[in-house]
């Protein structure tokens, strides 16, 4: 692999490795780009789970051409043991096109042809509360942040427990990690600290209990 583990990156892969082994697992897989800056523009493509190759196009790019990449592929289902893609398969890539649209500042996302209406991380995170409501009949209360560039933050609350969504360089953190139990630990202390000051001589209310009941949203970029 041609990947650096000394460059500083705020990006999530290894390197061009998700886009070969699509190429592998397909029959058909074409890559266009377009570069304004060599005023060049580049197509190939390959077949036959990567075994065949079209000689590379590169030709002059029109001044209306502007800077992009595009991959087109048709994946190769006997390799998954399929013949079709199930319902299953496809919400998990629709899932897939939301995450890319809630954790990527200044991207389009397009699903089936219309646009996914994600315009920020704040809208994702309201998808998941929409037609929620707490004990008291109300609907949930979402508190946002967008603390930096760097770092966006949600908090709602739970009746299932501890939960988290959470990205790092736009890669789901499904399971969590040491940035959930940052933000989640420095959001139960500050709850606790208020409870004190209100509560004065009550009775005193652990972390464990307080974290019980949140659902925290965290959407960050960390090098490397």
């Amino acid at each position: 692999s041609n990947y650096n583990d000394e460059e500083e990156k705020v990006t999530g892969g290894r390197n061009g490795f998700g886009a070969k082994l699509c190429n592998i697992f397909s029959t058909k897989f074409t890559v266009e780009t377009s570069s304004s800056e060599y005023k060049r523009c580049f197509k190939q493509t390959w077949g036959n789970n990567m075994a065949k190759a079209s000689e590379p196009k590169i030709k002059p790019c029109t001044k209306d051409d502007d800077d992009y990449t595009k991959i087109t592929f048709s994946p190769d289902l006997t390799k998954f043991k399929m013949d079709r893609l199930d319902d299953g398969i496809v919400s998990l890539m629709s899932r897939r096109a939301y995450d890319v649209a809630a954790s990527t500042r200044g991207v389009k996302v397009f699903l089936n042809g219309k646009r996914l209406p994600i315009k920020t991380f704040k809208d994702y995170v309201e998808l998941y509360i929409k037609g929620k409501e707490d004990e008291t009949g109300n609907p949930y209360k979402v508190i946002y942040e967008n603390v930096n560039d760097r770092w966006e933050v949600a908090v709602t609350i739970s009746d299932r427990g501890f939960q988290q969504v959470s990205f790092v360089n736009s890669i789901a953190t499904t399971k969590g990690g040491r940035h959930v139990d940052h933000v989640a630990d420095m959001i139960v202390k500050q709850l606790i600290d208020t409870i004190k000051k209100k509560n004065k001589g009550g009775l005193t209310v652990k972390p464990f209990q307080v974290k019980n009941h949140m659902w925290i949203f965290v959407n960050c970029l960390i090098v490397n």
